[in-house]
């Protein structure tokens, strides 16, 4: 099945993040001062895609509406500097808007519902997923996008590699769903996934090192294309992004996040 969120990404993150989270909360028709708004601590995390992050999630009367994330990491790179992302939970906080406790009957428009529009998706999907699925074909899918994402990198283009990167993923996901994969299989997929996804944000950072940086200040991104130089000529990747960090730091030390905060 599928479902609906609202992201939003603020870089560099801003002092008063929940503040501005929760007059987003009260612009919407959602007040505070009328529920009970707790922020429960769920750090968050996607193995796949070396991303990680210090984080939150915000509920509602008792209901997740919302992950609140200081992202550290995506791809296995330091963000830099470390990025608030807010992910709303739109069918959640509309169950709440139009005060019903059914997902499914939420009205979509006038004349129709949520779950005129989607439940039969979820069906079908949901079959799919856990009892019909070719397992045979979704392994050999699997190593095809894993191959094809590896060819497009060494050709230099990462953002159709990124596309093989999903399909991989979401090849995996489907085969995890099936129960087709052991638990010492699925860390090795799951390092396979996350091989393509680092590679991409690797190919990715390189390209705009090579073209200086050109949403930074000049001078930014002059120190940081010449720090990416420095360290590429030796071929170690480690040392591009520790390069990378002392550039950075001149312009954008990245937050620190603590649960104080």
């Amino acid at each position: 099945g599928a479902y609906y969120q609202f992201q939003v990404g603020l870089k560099p993150s801003p002092h008063n993040v929940q503040d501005l989270y929760l007059d987003s909360l009260r612009r919407i028709g959602l007040d505070p001062a009328d529920h009970d708004i707790r922020f429960v601590e769920d750090d968050w995390e996607s193995p796949t895609l070396g991303a990680w992050g210090l984080g939150w999630e915000v509920w509602a009367d008792g209901m997740e509406i919302t992950q609140f994330t200081y992202f550290q990491q995506a791809g296995g790179i330091d963000l830099m500097p470390v990025t608030a992302e807010l992910t709303y939970g739109v069918e959640r906080i509309a169950m709440f808007l139009q005060d019903v406790d059914n997902v499914y009957d939420l009205r979509w428009n006038d004349a129709v519902s949520y779950g005129q529009v989607h439940h039969q998706s979820e069906v079908e999907y949901s079959k799919y997923s856990f009892e019909q699925a070719d397992t045979d074909l979704g392994f050999e899918l699997f190593d095809k996008y894993e191959g094809e994402c590896k060819r497009l990198l060494a050709g230099g283009l990462v953002l159709p590699a990124y596309d093989y990167c999903m399909k991989a993923s979401h090849a995996f996901n489907v085969l995890d769903a099936r129960g087709a994969i052991s638990v010492t299989e699925r860390q090795r997929f799951i390092g396979r996934v996350r091989g393509l996804a680092r590679g991409c944000a690797d190919g990715y950072v390189r390209s705009r090192a090579e073209l200086g940086f050109p949403l930074l200040t000049k001078a930014a991104g002059e120190a940081a294309k010449q720090a990416f130089d420095q360290a590429l000529e030796s071929g170690v990747n480690a040392a591009a992004r520790a390069a990378a960090r002392a550039a950075f730091a001149e312009i954008a030390a990245p937050a620190e996040v603590s649960r104080a905060s």
